[in-house]
């Protein structure tokens, strides 16, 4: 297994603050997104790695029936709490890789929302394309930082930080703005031979965090879980500081989403 994938288990532990520290997606991704498919309540979907519900509940809300297969114990528990007024609604304990849908289970639409990273490369189309009709969909999207050209100035800063502690992952500073980001999930779902590539939306937002809502961010992802605590303290030690000899004490990030939606050959 590849050594980023053995941190899919992290996130458990991040199960009571997850739903509240992460941004929530754009409404205009959800619109898009049954502007795409052509879905309409009560569409069966079947999400893959639905954490807390942070995207079932939006999709719940219009009236969808859905499956939900959640790998965290924990974050299953968040998301059966929160979606527990919809009966039309399950939340699964289980890896996508090892759920064994009912007999002749089939969906209108099998989703991830920032989880299909975490699923087995060698598995996830062919399985989700398993589950759908042909016409069919598959949508996938993420929630990614963002550096537009005036992305905050911290991140620059910051940056040096990680990169004293050992933390940095050596690529160049800074990152492609959002619109020069590649779109590896399009080349993904054309490759796998199961599905066509129906669409792709970019999403670009941003959110003014102070340092203990941004340090609650950060608890939230995989590799600062995982960072030796020595280490996360300095950081965070750093993020306090930082942010506190700004006038107003708070920071700018960038956020981007790209939602693409592919068609079941």
């Amino acid at each position: 297994m590849p050594s980023d994938r053995r941190l899919r288990t992290t996130f458990d532990s991040a199960a009571s603050h997850y739903q509240q520290a992460r941004p929530d997606y754009p409404a205009e991704l959800y619109s898009d997104l049954l502007s795409l498919t052509g879905i309409e309540p009560p569409a069966r979907l079947l999400e893959v790695g639905c954490g807390p519900g942070k995207a079932t509940l939006p999709l719940a809300d219009r009236g969808f029936r859905i499956t939900a297969v959640e790998l965290g114990g924990a974050l299953a528990a968040e998301a059966r709490h929160r979606l527990a007024e919809f009966p039309g609604v399950s939340v699964i304990t289980s890896s996508f890789e090892d759920w064994s849908p009912p007999a002749g289970a089939l969906f209108d639409l099998v989703y991830a929302a920032t989880a299909w990273k975490w699923v087995d490369p060698e598995v996830r189309c062919a399985k989700a394309a398993a589950l759908l009709p042909q016409g069919g969909h598959l949508a996938v999207w993420n929630a990614e930082h963002a550096f537009p050209a005036d992305f905050d100035p911290f991140f620059t800063e910051i940056q040096q930080v990680y990169d004293e502690l050992g933390e940095g992952d050596g690529s160049p500073w800074p990152p492609p703005r959002p619109e020069d980001q590649p779109d590896p999930i399009a080349a993904e779902f054309e490759a796998s031979g199961h599905f066509t590539v129906a669409g792709t939306r970019r999403y670009v937002w941003a959110r003014r965090y102070t340092a203990e809502q941004y340090i609650a961010l950060l608890d939230t992802f995989s590799g600062h879980i995982a960072m030796e605590p020595a280490r996360r303290d300095h950081l965070y030690r750093e993020v306090r500081r930082r942010i506190a000899a700004r006038a107003d004490g708070r920071l700018t990030r960038h956020w981007s989403s790209v939602l693409t939606v592919g068609r079941r050959l």
